[in-house]
């Protein structure tokens, strides 16, 4: 089953009610809440008043979009994180996995994140939460073996993955990537890139359609960016979104 939805950080200049507002009009399901702009953890009254009107308008928080980063954003700011997003009515959290590639860490490296990423995963099963890793460049999760050694070195539940296209890389990579974290993955970042050149999803629904076909189980589908950066955008994004799912369901 997948779910439509939408990362708030699409729209950096845009207030929470004006996407909140566009998200409902497009027949969105779900947002995933930026911490650095619309919903900063520390501000406890515009987290409650995101939570609000995300309810009234029948949207939930799948998940908090933090930037708390492995290794660099200091380990007791984690708790903020995951407050702010139990106030937003999320478990999920997604977090970054350091700034280098598995490949580029030395052995002392690899073995400080590890323990990081035990004692992450530790914090979030005492609160009852789920961090994922941004799949992203220039991390510990840019490749499979990166992310899949994460996986089974910490070995639960409440750490978990995102996926999402690396432009980088060719379709078939990436769909190696998913082959290999499927049973980790739970949210999936939705663009359509040629290397860094933003292109409308319509035109990538092909190629689309192969990255769905590989995952299992239930997803946000969570569309990030729009082409052009301009909201009045997201409705032909969401239309394309929607296709997306139908095709897949047939």
């Amino acid at each position: 089953m997948f779910y439509p939805g939408l990362v708030s950080i699409s729209f950096r200049d845009h207030s929470p009610e004006e996407i909140i507002s566009e998200a409902a009009k497009c027949g969105l399901h779900s947002i995933e809440w930026g911490s650095d702009v619309h919903a900063p953890r520390q501000d406890k009254s515009i987290l409650t008043e995101v939570a609000t009107a995300q309810t009234e308008a029948t949207i939930s928080c799948c998940s908090y979009g933090s930037y708390f980063r492995l290794g660099f954003t200091p380990m007791q700011e984690l708790t903020e994180y995951i407050r702010a997003a139990k106030l937003l009515g999320t478990r999920i959290i997604r977090i970054w996995a350091g700034r280098k590639k598995a490949s580029d860490c030395s052995e002392e490296e690899r073995q400080t994140f590890l323990a990081l990423c035990t004692q992450a995963a530790e914090i979030a099963r005492e609160q009852d939460v789920v961090l994922c890793l941004e799949c992203h460049r220039r991390s510990y999760t840019e490749t499979k073996e990166g992310a899949l050694e994460l996986m089974k070195h910490v070995n639960s539940p409440h750490f978990r993955m995102y996926w999402q296209p690396n432009p980088d890389i060719s379709v078939e990579e990436n769909i190696s990537y998913i082959r290999s974290l499927r049973e980790y993955i739970t949210h999936v970042h939705v663009f359509h890139w040629v290397t860094d050149q933003r292109l409308p999803l319509r035109d990538g629904l092909t190629v689309w359609e192969k990255y769905l076909s590989e995952l299992n189980g239930d997803h946000h589908l969570l569309l990030e960016f729009m082409p052009d950066d301009r909201i009045e955008s997201l409705a032909e994004e969401t239309k394309a979104l929607h296709e997306l799912i139908r095709l897949h369901a047939d």
